[in-house]
């Protein structure tokens, strides 16, 4: 028995590769799929099974290409309905996968379809959970986003208790637990940096796992504190239930080389959105007017969800060379289809071309603690709970995610400053800003990882001005 975790640290996101006697299951895949195809065709197996724990609302997965490229067939929990072909199966329902079984087991709550899956070795013994957002490593699904009709997410939580008290946390203390998410996902509040773990584990350290815990409590603590979620995520779950474009077709149409002049005349005669992809360092001395950055070595495809909201926008790349197909791969998984080209020779061609350029102010932690002598306005771009551990004692949150609703606040002649973790958030809300025409916006680099290093006085009680 082979049990493989592929992890894609960008999305947070797990999916599984279990081979047994030459036959393959796999578990929540991602929308590219040749991975799966090639490392099953390396050991010569067959992938028979591809299980989807539920509807994945962050991402889009690859079960209808990884179906149609194999025969495989596609494997929900009950209550799922597609418009695509699929075993819908039976709570207990077992599956043979060479010498181990795969048996369902339906944990309503995230969503009302959710279900975990545990694999039995060949002797029966219970081995391995693989629990989608049912339960992660230190937290639980959040229950607010399969709201329909009169079910509310406090009686989405009701159902997670339940299925964690009759399902999950009955099961062995050595049982491993697999999930599909972890630290950096938007589908929890308190996800560890671990990626996998055991039932005895989680119920000694995860919170929502208390032995002495009521449902009350349960649902209290789970509902409590959720930001709302991204813009896009019922547009992935709209792909992942009625089915999408191969992300080959998807290559194929949108990597598109365009020269100076085309992507200008695109860009001047379309709606389509300018994306520069390229390390935040770089953007910043030089980039095309109006473009908006959000760099590819960072947590690129849940932030392209997250502020770019309509997965039909038309968009323009700019990446470093080399990125190209990366970067429409990489956009794809969240659903992002509509690219219509990429400039070709990156941005040195535009400057070689003698283009209008833009660039962004950035000054050092240093020297932001000199400029706070006197009174100036500073942005503090990080989430909440980021801000509540510790922060400038004067700035304002104002976090990325949320940046559209906090424009209002921004001063529209004097300077300001924003500022995140680590500088590359920071460069983002910077970037949306310039184009919103916020020229007077400076940059904090290195933000609050350098900010601790200085002087500048620092508080860890939450500013009233915090997100509402």
């Amino acid at each position: 028995m082979i049990i493989e975790q592929i992890y894609t640290g960008c999305l947070a996101q797990g999916a599984y590769y279990i081979e047994s006697n030459g036959e393959v299951a796999i578990i929540d895949p991602l929308r590219e799929v040749q991975d799966y195809i090639d490392r099953a065709a390396t050991k010569n197996a067959k992938i028979k099974y591809i299980f989807e724990t539920h509807f994945h609302a962050d991402f889009v997965s690859g079960h209808v290409t990884l179906a149609e490229k194999t025969g495989a067939k596609i494997v929900f929990g009950p209550t799922a309905k597609t418009d695509f072909e699929a075993v819908i199966a039976e709570d207990n329902q077992v599956f043979k996968v060479g010498d181990i079984t795969i048996t369902v087991l339906h944990t309503p709550g995230h969503t009302m379809e959710s279900s975990c899956y545990l694999l039995k070795d060949k002797n029966g013994k219970n081995h391995a959970l693989f629990s989608g957002d049912t339960l992660f490593l230190g937290d639980v699904g959040r229950p607010d986003l399969a709201q329909k009709g009169d079910v509310t997410e406090e009686d989405l939580a009701g159902f997670l208790f339940d299925s964690l008290r009759n399902k999950v946390m009955v099961l062995e203390d050595e049982v491993i637990v697999y999930p599909a998410h972890g630290a950096g996902s938007a589908c929890g509040k308190n996800l560890s940096k671990e990626t996998v773990g055991t039932i005895g584990n989680q119920k000694e350290t995860n919170y929502a796992l208390r032995a002495d815990m009521t449902k009350e409590e349960f649902i209290k603590e789970v509902t409590e504190g959720l930001l709302p979620p991204p813009a896009y995520f019922p547009l992935n779950v709209k792909l992942n239930k009625e089915g999408y474009t191969s992300v080959d077709e998807v290559i194929e149409r949108s990597a598109k080389p365009l020269s100076v002049q085309d992507f200008e005349m695109i860009a001047n005669e379309t709606d389509a959105l300018i994306l520069d992809v390229r390390h935040q360092d770089v953007f910043i001395k030089g980039f095309i007017p109006q473009s908006i950055f959000i760099g590819i070595d960072g947590g690129f495809a849940p932030w392209v969800g997250a502020l770019i909201k309509d997965i039909t926008q038309p968009l323009l790349l700019v990446t470093p060379e080399g990125k190209e197909e990366d970067t429409i791969t990489r956009l794809s998984r969240v659903g992002f289809d509509n690219v219509l080209g990429y400039l070709e020779g990156s941005f040195t061609s535009w400057e070689n071309a003698g283009k209008e350029i833009d660039t962004l102010t950035s000054i050092s932690a240093e020297v932001l603690e000199e400029k706070m002598k006197e009174t100036i306005p500073v942005f503090d771009v990080r989430k909440p709970g980021e801000f509540s551990s510790g922060h400038i004692k004067v700035a304002e949150s104002t976090p990325l995610d949320f940046l559209n609703t906090h424009i209002a606040e921004f001063p529209k002649k004097e300077k300001f400053y924003v500022h995140c973790a680590g500088g590359y958030r920071s460069v983002i809300a910077a970037s949306i800003l310039k184009a919103r025409g916020f020229h007077n916006v400076v940059d904090v680099a290195g933000g609050y990882a350098a900010i601790k290093n200085t002087g500048i006085e620092k508080t860890a009680e939450v500013c009233p001005s915090t997100l509402k």
